[in-house]
């Protein structure tokens, strides 16, 4: 080298001045990727809290209409077992025709008592039937909630990708996948 400041530059340094001049645009698009992946991982974060909420509430219904099932289940058996009080009541009627006013005294009070239980039975199945419905409800909701996570995600691994490749068709298909996981999750939240 001499004094006089003679330099000689190689690829690598032409690399980094064309990047300096040029990196500009890179920058920019890579600033957006990457507020655009925060943006879309919070609200990821968002939907799957509300999917989990959902899935919990859905097994906290369906509980409730087996526990439900179950008590209909008991008055049904407590219906059953007033019939056969019944029946024993209308053999007695005619096996002792000497007591035949207290058997029939008997049966009128089983067939009453029976149709309490069944009244009773038929609104706890109704209500175990409602629970079911809203657990049902909830699965659909929470199906919801975890398609729009999903859509969610496979954007922010296109917005990686688009990151690391430069190309725009990436970018634009991270931006359309990432609007259509919104769209989902406002289908969720309006429980559709």
């Amino acid at each position: 080298m001499s004094e006089e400041g003679f330099e000689v530059h190689g690829p690598h340094d032409h690399a980094l001045e064309h990047h300096s001049e040029h990196g500009h645009s890179h920058g920019s698009s890579t600033n957006q990727i990457a507020m655009f992946t925060a943006i879309v991982a919070t609200l990821g974060a968002l939907f799957g809290y509300m999917g989990g909420a959902t899935q919990a509430n859905a097994g906290l219904y369906k509980n409730n209409a087996a526990i439900k099932k179950t008590e209909a289940a008991n008055q049904w058996n407590y219906y059953q077992a007033k019939s056969g009080k019944q029946n024993l009541a209308e053999l007695a009627l005619v096996v002792v025709p000497s007591k035949k006013d207290f058997y029939e005294t008997e049966i009128e009070r089983y067939k009453s008592e029976k149709a309490e239980i069944k009244k009773k039975a038929e609104a706890i199945e109704t209500e175990s039937s409602e629970w079911d419905h809203q657990s049902d409800e909830e699965m659909h909701q929470h199906h919801r909630w975890a398609q729009a996570t999903t859509v969610l995600q496979v954007s922010i691994a296109l917005a990686a990708i688009a990151l690391l490749t430069r190309k725009d068709w990436l970018k634009r298909a991270m931006y359309a996948v990432s609007a259509f996981g919104v769209l989902i999750g406002v289908l969720a939240a309006m429980h559709i």
